[in-house]
């Protein structure tokens, strides 16, 4: 059984980026096309062992190279982007990003053949046959095993601010569901899901991750899918909250967030900060959870301190105003990705379906 270990956790502050994306046709529709375009062709370097596909053929997913230095996070994305985009055309295809496609119906599309998939298809059955989604993740490096448990623990409380800025899938299998974030309720269906539990310590953890892989709960660690959680492989601290999305800047919005938050919390960790982890219910978070998904940019959450609310807008520019970032206060200003798919499906189905075509510049 492949496992990490304590020894990966060795630097801080590095970032990793994956986008799970859609292949569309030449009318923005869902199709088939991973196959051709992880395995029968070629693709261009950069995109070398960093291009996989997900349970369903027409759903990529991308890694960007390790990012030293957080100031070229946004070209390595953009670069990334351009890579996979040309190599889709170049084979017939576009691509596209949101958290759902709103046109994409399960029953109707192919499974992958990948050994890992159909494994998971035999064991979860429905949950899984249905899984059409797609999200962000972002990996930020931390340079030691117990430092990167705590922050995770910490961050629980910060996933559904994320999220909520993120809503971008109010619509699944053709029907609107009321709901800002589908993906997130729809991904909840599978096992290990959702807001983890609180660990005392990387020990901790690490016997948690052991059992789960010693009681064939799980065949790999990489089926963990929980919105946070310590990377025992890379050494970082992945958070797989955000919805998918075309535009790239607010994935680096959610990226500079990301980075700072962590990066803060290290600090803490440093100081001795006895945090709020500890202390944070998971019905509590889950129910946060619950307003991210429903309302999205009108969300108001249950705050830190877990006794009172907060409007998303005023948690937002405290958090800019206390980390000194600005990306996520301009994704909060526009409308969410939920609304604008609202209002464009008005318009028809090629407007909407053009507006999720991935963006590289």
């Amino acid at each position: 059984m492949e496992r990490g270990s304590r020894d990966s956790f060795t630097r801080m502050g590095t970032l990793g980026i994956e986008e799970e994306c859609f292949v569309v046709d030449d009318d923005g529709r869902p199709t088939s096309g991973t196959d051709e375009l992880v395995y029968e062709h070629d693709p261009p370097e950069i995109l070398r062992d960093r291009l996989d596909h997900e349970l369903f053929k027409f759903v990529i997913e991308t890694q960007t190279p390790l990012i030293e230095d957080p100031e070229d996070a946004r070209e390595t994305l953009l670069e990334i982007r351009r890579a996979l985009v040309d190599h889709a055309t170049d084979h017939g295809y576009q691509i596209a990003a949101a958290g759902l496609h709103p046109l994409a119906k399960w029953q109707e599309l192919e499974h992958a053949e990948k050994p890992r998939y159909r494994s998971q298809l035999d064991r979860i059955q429905y949950p899984q046959h249905r899984n059409t989604t797609a999200g962000v993740h972002v990996h930020v490096g931390v340079d030691d095993a117990d430092k990167a448990v705590w922050i995770a623990n910490e961050l629980r409380w910060y996933v559904p601010i994320i999220l909520a800025l993120s809503a971008n899938s109010p619509y699944w299998n053709g029907y609107d569901t009321g709901l800002q974030s589908a993906r997130a309720k729809i991904f909840e269906a599978l096992p290990n899901t959702g807001m983890p539990t609180y660990f005392e310590d990387y020990e901790a953890f690490d016997r948690f991750e052991r059992r789960m892989l010693e009681t064939e709960s799980i065949r790999d660690r990489g089926e963990l899918w929980y919105d946070v959680r310590p990377h025992t492989a890379h050494g970082t601290v992945e958070l797989r909250t955000p919805d998918g999305q075309a535009d790239p800047e607010i994935v680096l919005a959610f990226v500079e967030y990301a980075h700072a938050l962590v990066c803060a919390l290290a600090e803490e960790y440093e100081d001795g900060a006895d945090g709020y982890g500890r202390d944070h219910r998971r019905e509590l978070l889950d129910e946060n959870k619950w307003r991210a998904i429903r309302h999205g940019h009108e969300a108001s959450l249950i705050d830190r301190e877990m006794e009172g609310t907060i409007d998303l807008g005023e948690l937002v520019d405290r958090e800019c105003e206390r980390l000194g970032v600005d990306g996520i206060k301009r994704v909060y200003e526009r409308d969410s990705g939920a609304e604008r798919q609202r209002r464009l499906l008005e318009e028809g189905p090629d407007a909407l379906c053009e507006s999720l075509l991935l963006g590289t510049e």
